[in-house]
């Protein structure tokens, strides 16, 4: 029995109740708070909205706009028929993937590496409300492992930009200042193998800016890139080129003085007569426009047709690109990339001698 001083225990619906109200709170950007039984003041208020900050930084922009898109279909589902999303039901959760699956209705069926995502998306939001999703429970795993089985497929890769195109792409460019910054963001990101979401989140100086996602040090020999990425802090060391007109450093040198950038991001808006440079960071959608703008204007597999061929390119063709061209040991490719595993590190080389370690004349054969 429970003494006068401690809190009565929530039943079970009043622990569904409040854990809807704190999915209204999510979906209204407001998911921590305070508990209901602490007075409010002003220090703690502070603190909730620290913790917020923190929470918001647990993943990057996108991963958290994916998940909140992940969550609303999932709960406008439910309610389509007639279910509710709290609390987790491991069985309504399978029948939902077989749905997304199927493809029943007016929309198309999703691919299995979609449907993993959306799995990731219910148990963060599911997460985020106080619930624990067994993403192992028979109900969710055996539909899992069956759409694999029926509908799984190799994934579709973006083509890798390739040296010979990348310097294609760059000579598209005027040497104004928007076309200055442009060569720089290409062939930066190119050398780097970076990712258009690091690109666009460097900054001149350690910690210059809240949403900085890393710095460059410009030395004799090349830059060195410290960058806050998917898989923790890591350097990327870029050395300087054979040419000044294709020499990555050179083009971030150029762009950087031409543009009076030393502090804040480093790739930044230019006004509408591109003679001036703002403020603002670029969004990582321009790296992505950029490449298959210059793709198109270098010609680039002309003989498809323009909608099939800007589908080919992306982002990740700057990085499947130097793994693609690099001719240097793997490891060192690995490294340069931040991947955890040479296999990962394979699934950019779109062209490279797969033969080259023979272990059946190594076995004796």
């Amino acid at each position: 029995m429970a003494s006068e001083d401690e809190p009565p225990t929530p039943s079970n619906s009043d622990a569904i109740q409040n854990a809807q109200v704190d999915a209204r709170n999510q979906e209204k950007g407001d998911g921590i708070t305070l508990p209901s039984h602490v007075a409010g003041s002003g220090s703690l208020d502070r603190l909730v909205d620290t913790a917020r900050d923190y929470a918001r930084a647990a993943a990057s922009d996108n991963t958290l706009k994916a998940y909140a898109k992940d969550w609303a279909h999932f709960t406008r589902w439910c309610r389509m028929k007639g279910a509710e999303p709290l609390p987790p039901s491991s069985e309504m959760i399978g029948l939902y993937f077989a749905d997304l699956a199927s493809g029943s209705g007016p929309s198309p069926a999703l691919s299995v590496s979609t449907i993993e995502r959306r799995l990731s998306g219910l148990a963060w939001n599911y997460a985020q409300r106080g619930f624990a999703l067994d993403r192992k429970n028979r109900h969710i795993a055996t539909v899992l492992a069956g759409i694999k089985r029926k509908h799984a497929r190799p994934p579709v890769q973006k083509e890798a930009i390739l040296a010979e195109d990348i310097l294609a792409m760059v000579a598209t460019l005027p040497f104004d200042l928007r076309g200055l910054r442009d060569r720089a963001i290409l062939l930066l990101g190119y050398a780097g193998g970076l990712r258009r979401s690091e690109i666009v989140s460097l900054d001149v100086h350690k910690d210059d800016t809240p949403d900085s996602g890393g710095w460059i040090e410009i030395f004799d020999k090349g830059a060195l890139l410290t960058l806050n990425a998917k898989t923790g802090w890591r350097e990327v060391e870029i050395g300087r080129g054979s040419k000044d007109q294709t020499c990555p450093v050179r083009a971030l040198e150029q762009w950087l003085q031409f543009a009076k950038i030393d502090f804040g991001p480093i790739f930044v808006g230019t006004s509408r007569d591109g003679k001036r440079a703002l403020e603002t960071r670029l969004n990582d959608k321009h790296v992505a426009r950029l490449i298959k703008r210059t793709v198109q204007d270098a010609g680039i597999r002309s003989e498809l047709p323009e909608k099939d061929r800007l589908a080919l390119f992306s982002g990740h063709s700057l990085r499947a690109g130097l793994a693609s061209s690099a001719e240097v040991d793997e490891r060192y490719v690995q490294k340069h990339l931040g991947h955890a595993s040479a296999e990962m590190t394979r699934r950019y080389q779109r062209r490279r001698d797969r033969f080259r370690v023979n272990l059946t004349r190594a076995a004796g054969l």
